[in-house]
């Protein structure tokens, strides 16, 4: 082979990194801009669709905020919990994704309402200036939502792990009393006793 036949050329180390650096800062830049268009944007916005939806009544924005704050918080959680079972099965991972997704795209609301209450920009300042005129007592009520839910998700965990260590205790005696010709015959002479 002469000259250039089957000879690839190679660029420099350098150069090759010089692209990709280039190329993650133009897109730091794209999501910082995006940032902050959106922290302007999201709380004003997702305040007057609060607003608009409570329409200045105090049951209206107890019951949304409660709805909202439970089940933004509730459905996450549930979500999360079935992608950490499915995880490890076959298209476990497929599944964990998605629910995953569904996870962000179904906290996004409480998410908004955090944007509003945590916020320190102008949007959030006008976002809670929207929220005490045209929504009382939504975010209020929406945290309430939340802590409820995080509380039900809590017990849930400690049935969920209950019933779990009660089934590998049961296995566990299983295992001894098959093991141990004795207390086969206990056992046996327990369940004729019944």
């Amino acid at each position: 082979m002469t000259g250039s036949e089957g000879h690839t050329e190679h660029k420099p180390f350098w150069s090759r990194w010089r692209t990709r650096v280039i190329g993650a800062l133009a897109a730091i830049a794209v999501l910082i801009g995006a940032y902050f268009i959106l922290a302007a944007f999201i709380p004003r916005w997702w305040a007057q669709r609060v607003g608009s939806m409570v329409d200045k009544s105090f049951s209206k924005g107890i019951l949304l905020g409660l709805g909202y704050g439970a089940l933004g918080t509730l459905i996450p959680l549930l979500l999360i919990l079935f992608a950490v079972f499915v995880w490890r099965r076959r298209a476990g991972k497929v599944l964990a994704g998605a629910s995953g997704v569904l996870a962000v795209l179904t906290a996004v609301p409480n998410l908004m309402t955090l944007t509003i209450v945590l916020g320190t920009g102008s949007g959030a300042n006008a976002g809670r200036r929207i929220l005490d005129v045209e929504a009382p007592a939504f975010r209020g009520a929406a945290l309430v939502g939340a802590i409820v839910a995080a509380a039900v998700f809590v017990l849930l965990l400690v049935l969920l792990a209950r019933r779990h260590w009660r089934g590998r205790k049961a296995v566990e005696q299983t295992g001894r009393i098959e093991s141990n010709p004795a207390s086969r015959e206990t056992e046996a002479t327990r369940r004729e006793g019944m």
